[in-house]
């Protein structure tokens, strides 16, 4: 009997976001493996008798690897289980998808790819604001924090990332954002443009801080925050803060 695998975006974390696509698979599901962001109440939707296995990673904490992460997932689907392969966010986005569908399809397991909410997109919305804006940001980007090793990255395309007139989301940016300004401001991007910094998003401890990019650079520098935040800057809408 041969299993299949399906990797299921959980969005952002409250289970009112997931796809009925996404909650369909869980109900179904044998055995889920989940990240440490995609927990909490989603879990509980999850078939009864599904085998729970956590497989979450988290910057400076204790984390399997990635070549553990995927050699569980094809035991578990050799096995002849439904399985899901639960991702935080939506799984195409900054989620190592791609390692894992090598994995399946290198052990000859189907598989489908259930998208979800990514953290940008939650954010804006929790904040009454457009991601893209009309004639003011017609591009939109996504970029990353941090590297393999938890450091903001070098090879960053800092033109384009300074461009006051696109949207740029960070994700996982919240120890390096400070860092990350410093290089942009000297990119050319202005000191003073809007930057919101959203934690957790759609969680009961949801945040704001609507500043400058500078501004919020100076905050995490000296208080960092301990949550998990996504970060928008460029040409922001006036956001309407809950």
């Amino acid at each position: 009997m041969t299993g299949f695998v399906s990797f299921v975006s959980s969005g952002p974390g409250d289970p009112d976001l997931l796809t009925v696509r996404a909650l369909k698979r869980l109900q179904q599901a044998e055995a889920v493996l989940y990240d440490d962001l995609a927990s909490g109440p989603i879990l509980d939707l999850a078939h009864p008798q599904a085998e729970m296995i956590a497989v979450g990673k988290r910057a400076g904490c204790p984390s399997p690897k990635q070549e553990e992460v995927s050699r569980r997932l094809v035991e578990q689907a050799g096995m002849g289980r439904r399985v899901v392969r639960l991702k935080s966010g939506d799984a195409g986005v900054f989620g190592r998808l791609e390692e894992e569908i090598a994995a399946v399809t290198a052990a000859g397991l189907p598989f489908e790819v259930v998208p979800g909410v990514t953290s940008a997109a939650a954010a804006a919305a929790a904040a009454s604001i457009p991601l893209t804006r009309r004639l003011t940001a017609r591009r939109l980007q996504f970029v990353t924090g941090h590297d393999v090793t938890g450091a903001l990255p070098e090879a960053m395309n800092l033109a384009a990332l300074a461009d006051p007139e696109a949207v740029t989301a960070v994700y996982m940016g919240r120890r390096t954002f400070a860092a990350l300004a410093a290089r942009l401001i000297a990119a050319g991007l202005p000191p003073d443009t809007p930057a919101l910094m959203a934690e957790e998003v759609s969680k009961p401890g949801q945040r704001f801080v609507s500043a400058t990019v500078a501004d919020l650079a100076e905050a995490l520098r000296e208080a960092p925050s301990r949550a998990v935040v996504m970060i928008l800057y460029g040409a922001l809408a006036e956001p309407r803060l809950p």
